[in-house]
């Protein structure tokens, strides 16, 4: 594997793999098993296999959490050298922006919801830097976790509305054996706060079950996921149900949904989703 931290010899090593395809990881570092999972899938589909690992400033607000990103860039290294990347991507802040923009990616749909609401200029930020490595890997599939679900539709949109020539494919989350979903600010969680954060999974079960059980009332399901986090000392940033991918009001009970929270602990923040299909449809992600 390569580790490369300059664009110039970013380029200089991908133009050199003429006719290969190209698969495309981006991410934040403190890699866990669910990088490694895009890792695995961007590997089997692909020639060449790209990895980013950059801490994206331009995603996170005024009083978030950016100072306290978990970075562990040795570890980093290591498993993507085992997951059996062909180059590691690794800039500074003044590599991919040496100065101002001189002009403003701005998503606009789906982004008055869930993250985009909690985390005003979020998204923007998101697709700032996505553009940036988009253009500097050009990739042919790129790779993002289900977990991130708004992300992943907004990014989607994104891809389509300018034409840009990539595929975004997602991939189920991956999660510990409680449940937890898999994320790199899971390491700033207390240990008491550790040991009740995989109720989250368990209340969003429960609203899904109450779903595919029939009910089309959007109050009894949140009620029914409530009801499993009454007892716990989790804050709930939010807690929704939307229509998906468009992430609008539910109307039809018997299309794709997605069953969404976010908690904030002391130091971290958790998102995780599940994606309900009443009507038997098909995900549109990719299991292990």
């Amino acid at each position: 594997m390569q580790v490369v931290r300059s664009k110039l010899e970013l380029k200089k090593i991908l133009s050199s793999q003429t006719n290969k395809s190209i698969g495309f990881v981006p991410t934040m570092g403190s890699l866990h098993e669910g990088h490694l999972a895009l890792m695995k899938k961007a590997r089997l589909e692909n020639d060449f296999v790209v990895a980013s690992v950059f801490v994206n400033p331009t995603q996170f607000g005024p009083n978030e959490d950016l100072d306290a990103y978990p970075r562990d860039e040795t570890k980093d290294i290591e498993l993507s050298e085992n997951a059996k990347v062909d180059l590691l991507f690794i800039p500074s802040v003044e590599e991919i922006y040496p100065r101002k923009v001189s002009a403003q990616v701005k998503a606009v749909l789906a982004v008055d919801v869930l993250d985009g609401k909690a985390r005003p200029g979020h998204f923007d930020g998101v697709l700032t830097v996505l553009l940036k490595l988009f253009m500097l890997v050009q990739p042919d599939r790129a790779y993002f976790g289900q977990k991130d679900a708004q992300q992943v539709a907004i990014v989607q949109n994104f891809v389509s509305d300018y034409f840009l020539p990539v595929d975004i494919r997602t991939v189920e989350t991956v999660r510990e054996a409680d449940g937890l979903a898999k994320s790199s600010r899971n390491v700033n969680l207390l240990e008491e706060e550790r040991n009740e954060a995989p109720v989250i999974h368990r209340a969003l079960l429960a609203g899904k079950d109450r779903i595919l059980s029939g009910c089309q009332s959007e109050q009894e399901i949140l009620g029914a996921v409530q009801e499993v986090l009454q007892d716990v000392t989790l804050k709930l940033d939010y807690l929704a149900l939307y229509s998906y991918p468009d992430f609008k009001p539910v109307t039809d009970f018997t299309k794709p949904m997605v069953l969404a929270a976010a908690v904030k602990y002391k130091k971290a923040r958790l998102i995780d989703n599940e994606i309900v299909l009443p009507s038997g449809g098909e995900a549109e992600c990719y299991e292990q």
